[in-house]
Parts: structure tokens; C-alpha cells; sequence
């Protein structure tokens, strides 16, 4: 492994830990920061399907307590089936969506250029969002409504497109059906699990045949390095979003899209 493919491994690992639970698209931030550095992993997309794994079990242990609880409690608690059915229903859309369209997506919207307009258009989406939000009428998940939740795994539906960010989809529409910010963004969060390991199995079984896994030290540093980013962004993120909201992440949002769209004109 060369020095630059460890650069690469550690910034694309940071990338992703940074960028997988705010509302900017980490599959945008993966594809247009790859592009920029040139980087080349293992074949087969490894790299990039491993490293969510990072991701995906910072939150496992950042809710580990309450993951746990429901588990133990499943058999004997109707709140704890409740909730189990809230993230499965909010899960079903990307599930059937996800399966039915992997190869288009894959094949045709996997492009920086796509990211870049869904970077933009996401923002200002974001903008408007902050600014129409209703009153919150549910406080905590446990409050959520089946509908609610099934409606809110639509919105997730929608992040299928790179650059729409899965978070901020899933976040801002609960948000806008009456969430309260937090609530929005944990039940997000928990919702990440499935929704991801899902993409995780799905990619790697049909990149089967084009796995390598030769690269296993640039893999295991990218790994590493997401799941120990993503530790720390979540729980700031949760406190940031409380005090003062999502509209930075929007402006965010337009300047790298429209930046980017101007060094994709220029090269």
C-alpha cells in the first residue's frame, strides 16, 4: 500500500464517519472527495461498502442501552414491538426500492455531477424546510404513529439518489411531519442500522464475484477511522441540532455543490 492510498483510506474513513449521520450525503461527500484525490481501492467497491460498517456500529454502541433494552423486552412489551414496527415500516420503502432499482442507481446515478445538483437542490430544500417546519407534535419516537413512521421511510426513499443524503431526507421529512428535532434525528439514527446493513449485505453480494479483499490494511484503516468519527459527530450533532437547527448544513450544502459544479465545468 503506497502513502497516498493511506492518505486516501484515512481521509475517505473520516469522510464517511464525518458525513453518514448529517444532513450533507456521505455517499456524495464519498463519491465527489474519491474523485477529487483519485483514489483507487480494492475492486469491487470494497473499500466504500466496508468502512459503513465503521459507521453503522458507532451507533450500535452510541445506543447500545436502548437497542438492548428493546431486545430483551420484545416478547413481554407492547412498547417495545411498537417500536420494532415503527423502523420496520419506515425501512419497508428503501427495502422494496433499494432491491428494485440497485442497478439503475448504481449504473446511472453514481456521477459527480449528479451529486452536485442533489447537493443544491438538497439545500435549499433544507432552507425552506427550516422555515415552514410545523410545531413539533411528537417530542419523542415513542410518540411516533405507524403512518408517521411508514411516511418518513418515503422520505428516506428519496436518498436512493446520491447526494440526497439518507439522513437528511429522513431527518428534515420527519421534521416536517411534526417531529421534534432531536426525536427526528435519533429515530434516524436507529433507522440507519438496518437501512445500511441491508445496502451493506445487498452490495457485497452482487459485487461478489469482483470482491478483492487484498487491500485488507487500507480497508481496516478506513474502517477505523469512520467508526471513530462518526462516535464523535453524532453526539455533537445532537447537540448542535437542538440549540440551533439545520440551516447551516443547508448553506453548507449549496457553497460544495455549487463549487463543485464549477471545478466539474472547469476540468
Amino acid at each position: 500500500m503506497t502513502d497516498d492510498q493511506t492518505i486516501g483510506a484515512i481521509v475517505l474513513g473520516v469522510v464517511e464517519g464525518l458525513t453518514e449521520f448529517l444532513p450533507v450525503s456521505s455517499t456524495g461527500h464519498m463519491i465527489l472527495v474519491g474523485d477529487l484525490l483519485g483514489f483507487q481501492g480494492p475492486p469491487g467497491r470494497v473499500f466504500e461498502i466496508v468502512i459503513q460498517l465503521g459507521a453503522i456500529l458507532a451507533i450500535c454502541l452510541l445506543y447500545a442501552g436502548k437497542l438492548t433494552r428493546i431486545a430483551v423486552d420484545l416478547p413481554t412489551s407492547a412498547a417495545a414491538r411498537r417500536f420494532v414496527l415503527l423502523i420496520f415500516l419506515a425501512f419497508l420503502p428503501a427495502l422494496v426500492l433499494g432491491a428494485t432499482l440497485h442497478g439503475f442507481i448504481k449504473s446511472v446515478l453514481f456521477s459527480p455531477w449528479v451529486v452536485s445538483v442533489a447537493l443544491i437542490v438538497g439545500g435549499i430544500a433544507i432552507l425552506i424546510i427550516e422555515r415552514m417546519r410545523p410545531a413539533p407534535k411528537y417530542a419523542a419516537i415513542e410518540n411516533f404513529t405507524p403512518a408517521f413512521a411508514f411516511k418518513v421511510g418515503l422520505c428516506q426513499a428519496v436518498a436512493m439518489i446520491p447526494g440526497v443524503s439518507r439522513s437528511g431526507a429522513t431527518i428534515l421529512g420527519a421534521v416536517l411531519l411534526g417531529a421534534e428535532r432531536r426525536a427526528a434525528a435519533e429515530f434516524s439514527f436507529i433507522l440507519a442500522i438496518p437501512t445500511m446493513l441491508a445496502a451493506t449485505v445487498y452490495d457485497l453480494y452482487k459485487n461478489w464475484a469482483t470482491l478483492d479483499f487484498s487491500g485488507g490494511t487500507m480497508i481496516l484503516i478506513g474502517f477505523v477511522f469512520a467508526f471513530v468519527t462518526a462516535l464523535i459527530v453524532v453526539r455533537a450533532f445532537l447537540a448542535y441540532i437542538t440549540r440551533h437547527g439545520f440551516a447551516p448544513f443547508g448553506w453548507y450544502r449549496i457553497v460544495i455543490g455549487s463549487l463543485m459544479l464549477v471545478f466539474l465545468f472547469a476540468r
